[in-house]
């Protein structure tokens, strides 16, 4: 309600679905933007209606997708909204709302992991711990459609029938839901002895047994199991923001020249700078149309959640910050 008059390079957008993420508090308290409310929602699809006199890459009734900034004052669980040109891309008209608003976010990190941190390329192979999670899924088709071959984790009988699924097919799917399954030694096997390139994984065990509370702590691996899955040169992408590697684990890295990255998607619009726009115009705006055309093209195929009235946004977003919710939640207007 009450929309400010449409600046220079501002677009006004119809939201037709947003999709529900993770808000990482922490992250915003480290950067000085946490308040004491915090706008839900940031991938949005949606219809131009109006444009501000400087914007040279849109106009009215053009489909849209794109992702607000950490910054934004404003929730994407808006019919009406006001976002910069610099944060969104043309919508293939093939391309469904709530794909399009359920995908860009999951795309991005696909792309930050695979592209930018490892250089995935033929011939690779890729270990995509947790495969069956929204990020997974689109991580296993890029890795795929890059040539690479994918060995995945699976955390439930559920997760390991929906990747078995997969087509192109996935060359081997561990199920480490028992407990039982050595992942280290079924990718040596998998890899004769010589170890993944590539590891993406979805946490890791940072400590003993005992001090892993919960059920799902229980299915990671160990960081010790990750450096001994890796072959020579290969790269270790992770998502453990608080890993702590110890002066045997540094030693193994350096004797196989295996490196570590963390994935932080975030890091395209975390400066507020003029660097980090372009930043953002140079290398975010063509992952997002790249996503976009995968999606188009039936390359990219989301794990997507019903879509969910309005009415239900506040119970799905609950769902979703606790990281109880196995597929891409998606709000559809």
């Amino acid at each position: 309600e009450n929309l400010p008059p449409t600046r220079d390079n501002d677009v006004k957008v119809q939201v037709r679905a947003c999709a529900l993420s993770w808000i990482d508090t922490k992250l915003l308290s480290e950067i000085k933007l946490e308040k004491e409310l915090l706008p839900v929602g940031r991938e949005i699809s949606g219809v131009v209606l109006e444009v501000g006199r400087k914007v040279t890459f849109f106009q009215p009734d053009d489909e849209v997708v794109g992702i607000l900034p950490l910054d934004s004052e404003e929730s994407g669980l808006c019919e009406v909204i006001l976002v910069h040109e610099h944060y969104l891309v043309r919508k293939p008209e093939k391309v469904c709302w709530v794909e399009a608003a359920g995908t860009v976010r999951d795309g991005v990190r696909a792309y930050t992991a695979l592209h930018y941190l490892s250089q995935v390329s033929p011939g690779k192979t890729v270990l995509v711990m947790d495969g069956a999670s929204p990020f997974g899924t689109i991580a296993i088709q890029l890795a795929q459609h890059r040539g690479a071959k994918v060995i995945s984790t699976a955390y439930s009988l559920e997760d390991k029938q929906y990747l078995e699924r997969l087509r192109p097919p996935v060359a081997r799917v561990i199920d480490v839901s028992n407990g039982k399954i050595d992942v280290a030694e079924s990718c040596l096997e998998e890899t004769g002895g010589l170890g993944v390139d590539i590891v993406l994984d979805a946490g890791v065990k940072l400590y003993s047994a005992e001090d892993e509370s919960t059920s799902k702590s229980q299915s990671l691996p160990h960081k010790h199991d990750i450096i001994t899955l890796l072959g020579v040169g290969g790269r270790w992408i992770t998502t453990e923001k608080n890993l702590q590697l110890d002066p045997p684990d540094s030693h193994s890295l350096f004797l196989k020249g295996a490196t570590v990255s963390f994935l932080n998607d975030e890091i395209w619009n975390l400066s507020n700078i003029q660097q980090g726009k372009y930043l953002y115009i140079l290398l975010m705006i063509p992952i997002l149309e790249d996503t976009m055309e995968k999606l188009s093209s039936s390359i990219f195929r989301p794990q997507l959640d019903e879509p969910i009235p309005l009415y239900e946004a506040k119970v799905s977003m609950e769902i979703v910050q606790k990281n109880q919710a196995r597929k891409r939640q998606v709000i559809q207007f």
